[in-house]
């Protein structure tokens, strides 16, 4: 194979990737739509689906999970606009999904009267586009003059139109921007602040704008007026406009992404913006009675890392050098702030202790917070679901591995819930059982993860089993209610595992912190250490053993198969990253490099190329059948990773799987037929290396 990098030695003018690259046969596949890339993936397709698809699991396993991504009894995701709520609804009927609203009591009924704002499906068919909605921001207080965000197949990358929804009809001449990643903000109706790209040197090499403009209605975009610019080295620039309750403009924040996990916050006034004194790695949570709310995820001063601070807007107006932040809540060893939100006067703060989920409310009084927790279920995850600056009504959700998803209804100002809905079971779930354990990993850290097996596993370590596990940029992975995996694993005799890998965010920052560039080997020990200790309860064996990851887990999984052949024999490698001597070169990997460091440093190449699996697969040894999976309009994570892993294993003639989709972008998860076909391909894998 020659060498696959090298490292400086004199000069230091020639990087470890940058020497990869030359000798990469495969760079050709870096060409999303170029034609022999097409017609080698249209190949391997073809050669997948006569695998997959002809075994005889394959369509029952798609009815089943067709049935369950399309039931009509799933619980309606709510979010509150104009005084009632709103929803997201796709079915067999509505693919690409509706937008509905109806009354917040309307909601609450057994049968809810909905009223559809957009279809999105009437609108690709006349359009003649393939059209998936990302979401929508509208201006408060009545939130009926809305900009509409339109995804062409799924990508990231979105259209952007003003929308009525009130009249249900986009504005005739409105507010509209092409298509790219912008940063779209409601100042008042006639003004927007955006950022997008301008032309010239206006993204950043990460591939988004670090240049806002202030937009007045009836101008040209080109006519804009620039309100603050960046440097093209940052990850991006983007506002937090801050309304209060009644909907009125009270000051507008920039968050200048210097990296990945680092800013630069400013305050925009009538003259330059100010820089505030904030640490650098600091999040914007929320905004509440005239308070800034901001998590930090490293020691500052008095505060340590996680501490949940809060700023009077008012004060840092006045002179930001002399505002002092106050403690909301500091989280100890074994907890973490999951998610913040506020309602009209109270901040909700979504917790977890040793991954397992509360919901606190705090009520500001002459700068003291109070706590009041919530009657949530125990031991489940917790979240938050909806809330709304202009009311006390908030949404929240809980649920198990083995538990169905509830909807909560409550109200912060009082502190009561009470559950409004409930998904019905999807699977049979009295013949499984949950566990959480600990396990040491490589360095002696104690790591946790949640193990659903059947209450009578297979007798001499055969039980199937997945495991799951992600472990980066401080995602956390608590208990999840999986109606695919319980009806087309778990009833079948199979086991899952999520393994609360570091570099997840169970514990806070540190426990993202701990696995962070030259220390990412951890998070694949930490993993090692999971399948170790499954063979050593005797629950299973490596020949039984199968892992699964996606986008980041997508570095997770396909490195612990390169490192730990041994431990494994099924690999589901979805959407990843693998090439990680390249990464930044692929759009959007250069904002990554706070999480993984840059390939193209020499220092950082010294250790990101210890692990790279792209470089590190080695002839000689026995694999196991990976099946890696990607989609052509990823335009998160470029499929150049996926198609050059799958083309490097064919040549070494080694056995793996491909399969792409051509539609669905990053989630893979617009459209709920290519979601059910996904799931049943999955399975069908999954069964032939662990059950058959």
């Amino acid at each position: 194979m020659g060498r696959l990098f090298v490292v400086p030695l004199l000069t230091g003018l020639l990087t470890a990737s940058s020497a990869m690259a030359e000798e990469d046969p495969f760079l050709w596949l870096e060409e999303v739509q170029g034609q022999r890339a097409l017609e080698w993936v249209r190949a391997q397709n073809a050669r997948t689906e006569a695998v997959l698809e002809k075994d005889p699991r394959f369509e029952p396993f798609q009815a089943e999970a067709l049935r369950i991504f399309t039931a009509t009894d799933r619980i309606p995701t709510p979010s509150f606009r104009a005084g009632g709520v709103d929803t997201f609804w796709q079915d067999a009927t509505n693919p690409r999904g509706q937008w509905r609203h109806t009354t917040t009591d309307g909601y609450a009924s057994a049968t809810i009267p909905w009223e559809t704002v957009l279809d999105v499906d009437a609108l690709a068919k006349k359009e003649g586009a393939p059209w998936v909605l990302k979401g929508h921001d509208c201006l408060p207080p009545a939130d009926l003059r809305c900009v509409v965000f339109l995804s062409n197949g799924g990508k990231d990358a979105v259209e952007s139109r003003e929308f009525d929804a009130g009249t249900k009809q986009f504005v005739e001449g409105g507010f509209r921007l092409k298509e790219g990643k912008p940063s779209v903000s409601w100042l008042d109706m006639d003004t927007l602040l955006v950022g997008q790209d301008w032309g010239g040197d206006t993204l950043t090499e990460s591939g988004y704008p670090y240049v806002l403009k202030r937009w007045k209605r009836g101008t040209p975009v080109e006519q804009a007026t620039e309100v603050f610019r960046g440097e093209r080295k940052d990850v991006s620039a983007s506002p937090i406009v801050l309304h209060d309750a009644d909907g009125q403009l009270q000051g507008v924040l920039i968050n200048r992404a210097v990296t990945f996990y680092e800013s630069e916050l400013f305050l925009l006034g009538d003259a330059a913006p100010v820089r505030l004194p904030f640490p650098r790695k600091v999040s914007f949570q929320a905004f509440v009675q005239g308070q800034v709310v901001f998590t930090i995820e490293e020691d500052w001063g008095r505060f340590k890392q996680g501490a949940l601070l809060a700023w009077s807007l008012d004060a840092l107006k006045q002179d930001a050098a002399k505002a002092k932040p106050t403690l909301i809540f500091q989280p100890g060893p074994r907890q973490a702030i999951e998610r913040v939100s506020a309602t009209r006067t109270r901040l909700l703060v979504n917790l977890y202790e040793d991954v397992k989920g509360a919901l606190d409310v705090y009520s500001s009084n002459k700068g003291r917070w109070t706590r009041k927790r919530l009657a949530m279920p125990k031991n489940a995850a917790v979240e938050i679901v909806a809330t709304s600056s202009s009311h006390e009504k908030l949404f929240a959700g809980a649920e198990g591995f083995l538990e169905p998803t509830s909807l909560w209804l409550g109200d912060a100002a009082s502190g009561s819930v009470k559950q409004v809905k409930s998904l019905p079971a999807r699977f049979d779930a009295t013949k499984h059982r949950v566990e959480q354990f600990w396990v040491k990993s490589k360095d002696g850290t104690r790591v946790p993860y949640f193990l659903v097996r059947p209450l009578k596993p297979k007798a001499g370590g055969v039980t199937p089993t997945v495991v799951y596990g992600y472990g980066g940029f401080q995602v956390s992975k608590p208990p999840m209610y999986l109606p695919e995996m319980g009806k087309l694993w778990l009833e079948r005799g199979g086991a899952y595992v999520v393994a609360n890998i570091r570099g997840g965010g169970e514990f806070g920052p540190r426990w993202h912190q701990a696995a962070l560039r030259e220390k990412r080997q951890r998070a694949f020990d930490d993993f090692a250490a999971v399948l170790e200790d499954l063979v050593r309860r005797k629950l299973t064996s490596p020949s039984h053993i199968g892992i699964y990851g996606r986008s980041n887990g997508g570095v997770l999984t396909s490195v612990v198969m390169t490192q730990h052949p041994e431990l494994l024999n099924a690999a589901v490698i979805e959407s990843p990253l693998i090439d990680m001597m390249r990464y930044p070169k692929l759009p959007a990997g250069a904002s990554w490099v706070g999480e993984y460091g840059d390939p193209f440093v020499p220092e950082d190449a010294a250790f990101i190329s210890k692990y790279s699996a792209y470089q590190n697969l080695k002839s000689g040894v026995r694999y196991p059948k990976p099946y890696i999976t990607t989609n052509t309009k990823d335009d998160r994570v470029h499929p150049g990773h996926a198609r050059k892993f799958a083309a490097k294993l064919e040549a070494m003639g080694l056995p793996y799987l491909y399969f792409e989709n051509t539609d669905g972008g990053h989630s893979n998860d617009s459209d709920p037929m290519l979601n059910a076909r996904r799931w049943a391909l999955h399975h069908v894998y999954l069964s032939q290396q662990l059950m058959d």
